[in-house]
């Protein structure tokens, strides 16, 4: 396996559409058709030979509507209604494929985070209708966030608690129901899970709260966050050296792999993001390499004792002194140069001085560490994906373009998500969210990461992108806008997804995520 000292990496408009958007992104009445009780109404439409669908691939207002009130009639008790509605689906499903099969991109999706309300009779069917009526053909559902997982509480062999915890739901499995649901739709469904984050519950488990990862102020990611040193004091990540870590994270994909989704999206494959001066790490005690784990594997990099104490002393410390120069060369007069993987002996250094030689090897050491934390993200997503695909599962990754940065002469970008070494047999999914006011920043961005990947960028590469249909928002162009430019910037590029369906839908988001069982 390479292990690689990180280095600086080189980085390398337009405004579309004033339309505001299908008419189901604008209608307040949509909370009561899908959220209320219908009953006794019937309909008996007659089904039209072909679904008219846009430029987009979106179905017209007159075949949403159609389809929403034959949703509602069959969840009624019409089962008249109940026939018509099936066969519209299914033929919204044919339009959607020969649209996509013709229409760029081939692949548009959506992210989706799915709620213990959508086990109510209807809900689930008219959230993947409205996704499908956007265009979309495939989705992304998260499954492990925040510290809970998307299992049936029945059947739920993780250490996290399970998403749906109402009584006399113990045995609904709403991925698996959406899994069917959606491919009733046409769409492919993913599964979309957080990685070294663990979240909070995890931590208040006995002895998991070892398991997490440290840095060298004798703090660990739940104290850290606590103390508010990040955002969201729910994001609680794990050493990825840690064996136990990397078998609770194996049952959890597993038991999501037995659901048979078209594939597994890893997101949080990265350290804590720090406010302010916590976003970039300048010292070794910034990096999360203090956990037992990870320092017994720093350690064993080194290649010979003097190697390994020197090692010791500069995680200890955080720095070297003239006397620690003289004092190894004392303690192991057999050897020559320290050594550690990666280092190659220059067969000078042991005639310098002892200062500088100690600035030196202090420099390489600080180098050194960052490429062990570095790596230890590196081995857990690649050993996660290879589980995942010893069951046939497809994988990819989900990063930050710009998380991967020298910052200064001396830092690092705190989240030291360095995606340009994720494994080239997974799917690249970067989260090209600039704001900017135009689409320049989102599309350098897409191009950073085009340059990485070369000739098989097109292929591999699938960017996700943040806004809403019809109109700017959050400080970004429309969705519209930016698919357009991505298309004339990198036209090779055929999958493009969009975070967030909620903001797509946010009053029907806030209603199934508040609303009981």
């Amino acid at each position: 396996m390479r292990f690689i000292v990180p280095q600086a990496v080189t980085q390398p408009s337009s405004s579309l559409s004033n339309c505001r958007g299908p008419w189901w992104l604008r209608s307040r009445s949509w909370l009561s058709f899908a959220l209320g009780a219908v009953a006794g109404l019937s309909l008996h439409v007659p089904q039209a030979a072909q679904a008219q669908l846009n430029a987009y691939c979106q179905v017209t207002q007159a075949e949403a509507s159609r389809k929403e009130e034959l949703r509602r009639a069959a969840f009624g008790g019409d089962q008249q209604a109940n026939a018509e509605y099936a066969a519209l689906v299914r033929q919204h499903a044919q339009a959607l494929e020969n649209c996509r099969r013709t229409t760029w991109p081939r692949e548009q999706a959506v992210w989706v985070r799915l709620y213990p309300c959508d086990l109510q009779p209807g809900i689930l069917e008219a959230v993947l209708d409205r996704i499908t009526n956007l265009g979309y053909n495939k989705i992304y559902v998260e499954v492990f966030y925040s510290g809970q997982v998307l299992l049936p509480a029945a059947d739920n062999p993780t250490v996290w608690p399970s998403v749906i915890n109402r009584p006399g739901y113990e045995r609904r499995d709403l991925f698996a129901e959406a899994i069917a649901k959606g491919n009733q739709r046409g769409l492919r469904v993913y599964a979309w899970a957080f990685t070294l984050n663990f979240g909070y519950s995890y931590a208040q488990q006995g002895t998991r709260r070892s398991v997490l990862a440290r840095n060298g102020r004798g703090q660990d990611t739940l104290t850290f966050a606590a103390s508010g040193a990040i955002s969201n004091p729910e994001e609680v990540f794990v050493d990825p050296y840690n064996v136990q870590a990397q078998q609770d994270y194996q049952v959890m994909l597993q038991a999501i792999a037995r659901r048979r989704p078209e594939g597994i999206l890893f997101d949080y494959v990265r350290y804590p993001r720090g406010n302010g001066a916590n976003s970039v790490v300048t010292q070794v005690s910034d990096l999360w390499i203090y956990g037992d784990s990870a320092r017994q594997a720093l350690f064993q990099r080194a290649t010979n004792r003097k190697g390994r104490e020197l090692l010791r002393r500069y995680i200890s410390r955080g720095y070297l002194t003239d006397a620690d120069m003289e004092e190894i060369d004392a303690l192991f007069p057999d050897e020559d140069e320290p050594l550690w993987q990666s280092r190659t002996p220059n067969g000078t250094l042991q005639t310098l001085p002892p200062s500088a030689r100690r600035t030196i090897l202090q420099s390489e050491l600080w180098r050194f560490s960052v490429a062990h934390a570095v790596q230890g993200v590196v081995d857990f997503l690649t050993r996660m994906g290879q589980t995942a695909q010893q069951q046939g599962i497809q994988t990819g990754a989900v990063f930050f373009p710009n998380a991967n940065q020298a910052i200064g002469t001396n830092g690092f970008d705190s989240r030291l998500q360095y995606w340009d070494r994720f494994p080239t047999w997974m799917t690249w999914h970067p989260m090209a969210y600039g704001v900017c006011g135009h689409t320049g920043c989102i599309l350098d961005e897409i191009r950073r990461v085009l340059a990485v990947t070369g000739p098989r960028g097109a292929q591999s590469v699938k960017p996700a992108i943040a806004g809403i249909w019809g109109r700017e928002g959050r400080g970004r162009p429309s969705l519209e806008a930016q698919m357009q430019a991505i298309r004339r910037a990198t036209p090779d590029i055929n999958s493009v997804s969009h975070f967030a369906y909620s903001w797509q839908d946010p009053e029907f988001d806030r209603a199934r995520r508040s609303c009981q069982l």
